[in-house]
């Protein structure tokens, strides 16, 4: 039961720092496509810091779920946050 909802909880993290990279590259891509601005962001070396503006939205999640006494979900949301932090540690490098 408590590893279901540590799953769930990652998965609302991947998922909120999916629709926030989106949102971060639709905003600051000045109205270029979503691939576009990928592309152009790992060409000039700043699609790590795109990501990591896109983690933003999993402190929302993470709050909410504190808020709802979802402590397991909060969980998953962190080791989401974790894993983004690594992946864009391995792209800086």
């Amino acid at each position: 039961m408590i590893k279901k909802k540590v799953i769930t909880g990652f998965i609302v993290g991947l998922i909120a720092n999916v629709i926030g990279l989106f949102l971060a590259a639709t905003f600051l891509g000045k109205g270029d496509d979503f691939m576009t601005v990928i592309r152009a962001a790992q060409t000039e070396g700043f699609l790590g810091k795109l990501i990591s503006l896109g983690a933003i939205l999993n402190l929302i999640a993470f709050f909410i779920f504190i808020k709802k006494k979802q402590d397991y979900k909060a969980r998953g949301v962190l080791l989401a946050t974790i894993l983004v932090a690594i992946l864009t540690f391995v792209i800086k490098l």
